[in-house]
């Protein structure tokens, strides 16, 4: 009978994932991970099965398949497909054990596309490095990529979050180029850590640019820069995204006591970074939660408790005080043996992991902050970047109470909308907004943001182009005394159904007529951000229509300067005089 709380994905194949002794990757982490959360009351709801050939084929070749069989068949057979001497070496049964934790990422996407639960946690799952056609970092079959084919399928949009210390390089990789899925990746950098990728500069191709959002920190950031780069960050992916549903892998190999890597994190972050992604689901995606394991090699002192942390978050239950006595003695004198021992007696670290705080802390925070910063601009639209900046609405605020909004679905077909020019806040509460207008993509927060920066001092302007009382397109921009002088257009959008007759043209030209001669100059930045995350164009067509837009407007356009240009050689920069 399963336990209250996220469907819990364990049973016993899931201890047959075995590369062998001394592998760091051993399924010595389920005795003590799985009875720390017994403790909590968890109990396994679905028992992993090895998933099909069939199923299989959503991610990987049937070459590749079939060089698994073979060596799960014959392990002292010749090394291929990335299987051999290494971090994958072949066992016995390798086939099996690696289709089931497939399988079981797969059937827990099923029970929460059923509707038989809204949250499923697969502690065993998370092997994230796997690609289409070889093993790599432990892994043989990419479990959470076939999860998000699976809900692909069902035709969900898909938000993936990644918070082990390496690269979720196979997810990313297997969804590149497909525009429904978001890929976001903190990790320690490849510069110094496998698999050598996670730059921001990957960003996604064609009409997926801009959907794979990477933020590489330094060895031995810690646990403030690393929790604050993803709650600058996350909550306005989830808001400009809009997913139908999440999935994200917790690995604990950024700990502080990991002796893989070389990041410094706490299980104090992990949980508050599950608990932002639980609330995330809420507030976008209908409570939709697949979470899964992933890496995490200090197995008695660390992996319990941050898979516990993930489960309690999903269970809505506060952190206990205090881990089972009980517990710690059963696992005590295994953990010495391995150098991993006493057992905390806490789910939750002391700050730092125990360690004081040094300059070279600090330096490492600010320098995290400055990282996700740039992954900010690729990949946030800048509305929603300047609606935080200025305290105009916050994404991470919204998540608080809130539930996805009762807009319109759509927007009715229309000739040709009148243009308003100078909306003030009473004319914008008498009207409603179209979705894809605009981010965020739940269009009653758009109406909501919009209102709030209407009510500021900001030197906020706004035209309209309206369908009756239903706004279907909008020029927005700002002009705060924190820009010295500078005005920013931070939103030029058009629904759906008034595309392609003109309407941005005519909605910037009375935008710019409109303001004020002692308002110039206007500038913009324009990334792979800006775009419908529903329906995307591909990014070079983005790139000319913006460019022929703006430059026909008397803006002179040229390519983004500073780390934004460098990480997205497609990003623009426009100024108007």
């Amino acid at each position: 009978m399963a336990s209250d709380g996220p469907l819990l994905v364990f049973g016993p194949r899931s201890t047959t994932y075995d590369f062998g002794p001394g592998h760091p990757l051993t399924p010595r982490r389920f005795g003590p991970g799985i009875d720390l959360l017994a403790t909590l009351g968890a109990t396994p709801g679905l028992a992993p099965e090895p998933a099909s050939d069939e199923d299989l084929r959503w991610c990987h070749s049937e070459r590749y398949i079939a060089a698994v069989r073979r060596l799960s068949a014959d392990p002292s057979a010749p090394p291929e497909a990335g299987i051999g001497p290494g971090d994958d070496p072949a066992f016995a049964g390798m086939h099996e054990a690696g289709a089931a934790v497939a399988g079981g990422s797969i059937r827990a996407m099923e029970a929460i596309l059923r509707g038989d639960v809204e949250h499923a946690f697969h502690p065993g799952g998370g092997l994230h490095h796997a690609m289409p056609h070889r093993a790599s970092g432990f892994c043989i079959y990419d479990d959470p990529a076939l999860a998000i084919a699976r809900a692909r399928a069902a035709g969900l949009r898909v938000l993936y979050l990644d918070f082990d210390v390496h690269h979720g390089d196979g997810v990313q990789a297997i969804h590149w180029a497909d525009p429904g899925v978001l890929t976001f990746s903190i990790h320690e950098s490849g510069r110094y850590l496998f698999p050598g990728t996670g730059m921001l500069s990957e960003i996604g191709q064609g009409t997926a640019a801009g959907t794979a959002v990477n933020v590489p920190l330094d060895p031995g950031t810690g646990e403030t820069g690393w929790l604050a780069a993803i709650r600058r960050l996350v909550p306005e992916l989830a808001a400009a995204f809009g997913p139908d549903l999440v999935v994200s892998q917790h690995g604990a190999d950024s700990h502080a006591w990991d002796p893989l890597a070389h990041l410094r994190v706490t299980t104090t972050a992990m949980g508050s970074a599950a608990r932002l992604t639980d609330a995330i689901a809420h507030r976008w995606a209908r409570g939709r939660w697949l979470s899964t394991g992933g890496g995490g090699y200090d197995v008695y002192r660390v992996v319990p408790r941050s898979w516990s942390l993930v489960w309690l978050a999903g269970a809505h239950r506060e952190v206990p005080a205090r881990i089972d006595a009980a517990w710690r003695e059963r696992w005590a004198a295994d953990g010495k043996g391995f150098g991993q021992s006493p057992p905390p007696t806490t789910f939750e670290d002391l700050p730092g992991a125990g360690e004081p705080r040094s300059d070279a802390d600090e330096t490492l925070d600010r320098r995290a902050v400055a990282i996700a910063e740039v992954a900010r601009q690729l990949a946030v639209p800048g509305l929603l970047r300047a609606a935080s900046d200025l305290g105009w609405w916050s994404a991470e605020g919204a998540l608080i109470g809130s539930t996805i909004g009762d807009g319109p679905t759509s927007s009715p077909g229309v000739g040709s909308p009148a243009i308003l020019g100078h909306v003030r806040g009473d004319l914008w509460s008498r009207l409603q907004l179209a979705p894809r207008v605009i981010a965020p993509l739940d269009p009653v927060a758009g109406h909501e943001l919009v209102a709030a920066a209407l009510a500021t001092n900001d030197g906020v302007g706004v035209t309209a182009a309206v369908d009756g009382t239903l706004v279907v397109g909008l020029a927005l921009s700002a002009a705060p005394a924190s820009w010295a002088g500078e005005r920013r257009l931070l939103a030029l959008g058009v629904a759906p159904s008034a595309r392609r007759q003109g309407l941005a043209t005519r909605l910037l030209a009375t935008h710019l007529a409109g303001l004020r001669p002692g308002d110039n100059p206007l500038s913009a930045l324009v990334t792979a951000a800006e775009r419908d995350p529903v329906e995307p164009l591909p990014r070079a067509d983005r790139a000319v229509i913006t460019r022929s837009l703006l430059t026909r407007a008397g803006f002179d356009v040229s390519k983004a300067p500073g780390p934004p240009g460098e990480a997205d050689p497609g990003a623009l920069h426009a100024r108007r005089d």
